[in-house]
């Protein structure tokens, strides 16, 4: 397999570090806080999955926090049930629910267990196994230009090979196939915090983090 370059998905005008990156996933401590900060410091982190010998990363670029059951969008708004257990589960772990009839969205589980929140990852910039996003990304024989391979929650969870039968409840810690790697802090000065976006309920409430120029809206 052809070694990943990462020159075509980094654009030299991002505010994105790519030569302090690490290979170190975040500790669980880093998810047992508050929602909203883990959002927030989420940013320039490293989401990574390994499938059948592939190893894609990606750099954070958007995200959104869903706070428990006091908040209408959050999926723990209607309780625990069979759907939203894996939201009650410890933190570091993955939340991954299907949408639309057609696409995974993957987040990251905050506070202590039995504290239903989470963190949906909405974008990431693509660093290694570029080709592998490409070629799971092509459609109808058109190539998705690079920016656009992973800037939407569905968008990247097809890129980065990301479902729910294999990555629902996984260890974003201390497991092998999906992973949250220190990355190099982005400064508040590059950071817009915007309300949520593809929601009916809750709509107004500031709790979107989006590179600046990255994402939607």
């Amino acid at each position: 397999m052809p070694r990943a370059r990462t020159s075509r998905a980094v654009n030299a005008a991002s505010p994105l570090e790519t030569r302090r990156l690490s290979l170190r996933p975040l500790p669980r401590r880093f998810y047992d806080r508050e929602t909203e900060l883990v959002a927030r410091e989420l940013i320039g982190c490293v989401l990574e999955c390994s499938r059948g010998g592939d190893i894609v990363r990606g750099i954070i670029t958007e995200t959104e926090a869903y706070l428990g059951e006091h908040d209408p969008a959050c999926h723990a708004a209607v309780g625990r049930t069979r759907r939203t257990e894996g939201l009650y589960g410890p933190p570091g772990t993955a939340y991954v629910y299907f949408i639309y009839g057609m696409y995974w969205c993957v987040n990251a589980v905050t506070r202590a267990e039995g504290l239903p929140s989470a963190v949906l990852i909405r974008g990431v910039q693509p660093v290694h196994g570029i080709d592998i996003m490409r070629r799971r990304r092509q459609r109808a024989g058109r190539q998705v230009p690079d920016k656009a391979l992973a800037d939407g929650p569905g968008k990247l969870c097809l890129a980065l090979g990301i479902d729910g039968p294999t990555h629902h409840g996984a260890d974003l810690v201390s497991g092998s196939t999906l992973r949250i790697l220190r990355g190099a802090p982005v400064d508040d000065a590059l950071v817009a915090v915007t309300p949520r976006i593809g929601i009916s309920k809750a709509k107004d409430w500031p709790l979107r983090w989006v590179v600046r120029g990255e994402g939607r809206g």
